[in-house]
């Protein structure tokens, strides 16, 4: 049910227009308060009465006003949700450009709360790399995706590009809705990226972290009402909006710079590829290769700090994450029991669309008592929700701090 949420659907010009009418529907029947948004060229397709009669609204569009030409600050003022489906390539485009040139887009830049966005397009316009990185951008601006759904599409092709059916939309809507401003107030300290540990006056060692996963956890929490604080190794990830950036470099500056906020924090998830390695010595100058045939380094640890944190904690929800090449389950249970914390996220980097520099994940939940929730591949920001989830349900049964693993 969504009795008391009010709903901006945004309908655009494709074939698919035409299940507006079957979303507003079905939402109403939820007790959602729905407002319609058309674009001039999605009145070709569905006669916006239509819309109007089901709502028990009038349709807004282009060139129509609410009396003082505000309308799409009227519509977002105590909008919960803007719902945009069917999602043309065209809007998409427009909404990573930031472009706002007819009514909805401006809604869209107006509207401060969630988004969903629900694809439907021929599969090789879908498939084409400037839709996919559209589609990647408004991912990290925190939109939500639901769809496209595969099969025959109206141009008789097949593959993706079908409107997600609208048992799946209202999935969506309710996941999404039921997220809003849970964490509210909630202090939340979040790692991310690699760390970078010195060599000489030019060189580093590090790893291939991007720091996506991370990222997508601090504005994920910020979504849903939290005060984060983002400590970060070097990426080329803007920061996310309303998060506290902390930016670092190597592993003993990560250390000092979590360890020092930890104890005014509530929750902390640490996603960060730390180095656990450091050059003894760091070379002020380039090393030279000269004749030599090999060059010998003495490395040294560096700190743990997830282990410092397990025994600092006191009131805190801890989570962290474990990156194996094999047994990442298993390591991970171990990791959970030895650290002392909450929860591991464990991911095998090695399998298709998990780990590094890739847009989704595969993880599994992983909690001290040997519980395990697999989760199928998503994007990093589903994944980011979800383990969010994990973090409001840790809260609401009470997790004791400073006793980890008791439920």
């Amino acid at each position: 049910m969504f009795t008391g949420k009010r709903i901006v659907l945004g309908v655009t010009g494709g074939i698919a227009a035409y299940k507006a009418a079957d979303i507003v529907s079905a939402l109403i029947k939820r007790e959602a308060t729905v407002r319609v948004v058309m674009t001039r060229a999605a009145r070709s397709f569905i006669a916006p009465l239509t819309l109007a009669v089901l709502s028990g609204h009038p349709v807004a569009e282009d060139g129509l006003t609410a009396g003082d030409g505000l309308t799409h600050i009227h519509l977002t003022r105590d909008a919960d949700l803007l719902l945009i489906a069917p999602a043309t390539a065209n809007i998409i485009g427009k909404l990573a450009a930031g472009i706002a040139d007819d009514l909805l887009t401006t809604v869209a830049l107006a509207h401060e709360g969630p988004v969903l966005i629900c694809p439907a397009m021929n599969s090789r316009m879908y498939r084409h790399p400037v839709v996919q990185r559209n589609i990647r951008m408004l991912r990290e601006l925190g939109c939500h995706f639901a769809g496209p759904g595969e099969g025959r599409l109206a141009c008789g092709d097949q593959g993706p590009g079908r409107l997600a059916g609208v048992d799946r939309i209202l999935e969506a809507v309710e996941s999404v809705l039921g997220r809003v401003r849970d964490l509210e107030k909630l202090r939340v300290l979040v790692t991310a990226g690699p760390t970078r540990e010195p060599l000489d006056a030019v060189r580093f060692l590090s790893n291939r972290s991007t720091g996506r996963m991370g990222y997508a956890v601090a504005d994920a929490a910020r979504s849903r009402g939290a005060l984060v604080t983002l400590v970060s190794g070097p990426t080329a990830l803007p920061a996310p909006p309303g998060v506290d950036l902390v930016q670092v470099t190597t592993a003993q500056e990560m250390c000092e710079a979590v360890m020092s906020r930890f104890p005014d924090c509530d929750v902390l998830i640490k996603a960060a590829a730390v180095a656990d390695f450091r050059p003894r010595e760091v070379q002020s100058r380039k090393i030279k290769k000269g004749g030599a045939p090999a060059l010998t380094l003495v490395l040294e640890r560096t700190p743990d700090i997830l282990s410092a944190l397990g025994r600092a904690r006191t009131h805190q929800i801890l989570v962290g994450f474990a990156a194996e090449t094999e047994e990442a389950e298993e390591r991970a249970l171990m990791k959970s029991r030895e650290k002392g914390v909450d929860l591991v996220v464990a991911n095998d980097v090695t399998r298709p669309g998990a780990g590094f520099e890739v847009e989704t994940n595969i993880v599994t939940l992983v909690y001290p008592d040997g519980r395990m929730i697999r989760l199928p591949e998503m994007s990093k920001r589903d994944v980011a929700h979800r383990i969010l989830d994990a973090v409001a349900e840790l809260r609401r049964e009470g997790m004791p701090g400073g006793q980890p693993g008791l439920r």
